[in-house]
């Protein structure tokens, strides 16, 4: 449970928060000041703080698609609960980064309108799904994305979707040294369709999802396709599909590895779908990222293609060893 120990400049900061308990994963060490915002105003002020202070920030969302470090998260933490979402004219919805993406894409679905189906079963939330553009079945959401309310080294402004450096589950939010910048809502220009034909595009993800995905604790993929047509030309037994759009997803390729279930420690490769990395048994987050090193490792031995993690590692990696 939060319990704020300080406050600075009026935002409310507790110190070494465990975070594995807020992650999908349930692995890692702890936030050194930590900080809940229930409202896009509060988490503006919170990104203000920790940029006029210089501080490293983290905003942490649904947990998913993330690992801290064993070693902890450097800086101020800030769990993202502005969770505001509300119908604009011309087709657009307004939302804010702590919602839910499902909970964006069925408050979307009620309303007729389209564009998210594929969210149905992510489990994150828009915040997160923007930092990696994320998507499923050759959707991003980064298609969707017109306005975004951002701090930008202090200052709160509205600004177009050229500020996030979108690419193939990647912004610039991804990067090594990341500008300071947090966003605290989007505007999301969608278009009108049946209901139905929605819904039943949203069951048939859903499905899809469900037979592949594991149930143990995950960060979801943990590893991004490999975008490359002549590579894709190479595999003969690959989806057509996959083939023409030139992608060949990881986990098709840890499988030909003959990685798939494969265990180290505490953590092990879906036996299920070989491009998620499970918790099988209280592993720490370095042994979860050994074996994504291993997995890298053989990946590029056998094929020349050296997998990049869709994960963000967060904090203190600095005593990590293979």
């Amino acid at each position: 449970m939060f319990e704020p120990k300080d406050l600075v400049e009026g935002v409310p900061i507790s110190y070494q928060q465990p975070l594995h308990t807020l992650t999908t994963l349930r692995a890692g060490g702890s936030a050194e000041m930590f900080s809940v915002a229930k409202t896009g105003d509060e988490l503006a002020a919170a990104i203000a703080l920790a940029h006029r202070r210089d501080w490293p920030l983290t905003i942490l969302g649904g947990g998913s698609n993330m690992l801290p470090s064993d070693d902890g998260v450097p800086g101020l933490v800030v769990m993202n609960l502005a969770r505001t979402i509300k119908m604009l004219p011309g087709d657009q919805i307004f939302a804010e980064t702590g919602c839910w993406i499902q909970d964006v894409f069925l408050f979307a679905a009620q309303r007729g309108l389209k564009g998210l189906e594929y969210a149905v079963g992510i489990p994150g939330t828009l915040g997160g799904a923007l930092v990696s553009n994320a998507g499923a079945y050759r959707s991003n959401v980064s298609s969707v994305v017109t306005e975004l309310d951002v701090v930008e080294r202090g200052e709160r402004k509205m600004t177009d979707a050229s500020i996030m450096g979108f690419a193939y589950r990647d912004s610039v939010l991804r990067k090594e040294n990341p500008p300071k910048l947090g966003v605290i809502s989007v505007v999301l220009q969608l278009s009108a369709a049946p209901r139905k034909a929605i819904l039943d595009d949203a069951r048939n993800y859903q499905r899809q999802r469900i037979s592949k995905q594991p149930a143990p604790a995950s960060a979801g993929s943990f590893f991004k396709n490999v975008e490359d047509f002549e590579f894709a030309q190479q595999f003969t037994d690959l989806n057509e599909g996959m083939r023409a759009n030139g992608v060949v997803p990881a986990g098709y390729l840890i499988e030909k590895a003959g990685l798939k279930g494969f265990r180290l420690g505490g953590a092990m490769l879906g036996a299920r779908h070989a491009n998620f990395i499970l918790n099988v048994g209280a592993a720490s987050a370095f042994e979860i990222r050994r074996l994504a090193q291993y997995t890298k490792g053989v990946v590029e031995e056998k094929f020349g293609r050296r997998l990049e993690e869709e994960v963000l590692y967060l904090g203190d990696w600095s005593r990590f060893t293979l």
